[in-house]
């Protein structure tokens, strides 16, 4: 199923997506596409928290310690 969007553009955008099609050779809604996608990694997938962002790699190696944050014992010659 297709999805049609309209836009009107001012002056300079229609400037930009003229120069953008001269250069690349690509059809307008190919570029309009591939800016909403730009925008789309930007806007939300930047937004994701560090621990989403690293997704399964969290926890992924064991140091066989639960408590190695919080314990002071395994701090114990730490920085010397």
């Amino acid at each position: 199923m297709k999805n049609y969007v309209h836009a009107r553009l001012n002056e300079e955008d229609q400037k930009i997506l003229r120069e953008l099609k001269k250069k690349t050779g690509e059809a307008e809604s190919a570029l309009v596409k591939k800016g909403l996608r730009l925008v789309y990694q930007k806007e939300i997938q930047a937004s994701k928290s560090a621990l989403e962002a690293a997704g399964d790699l969290v926890g992924k190696y064991s140091s066989g310690y639960h408590d190695l944050s919080t314990n002071r014992k395994h701090f114990e010659g730490f920085g010397k």
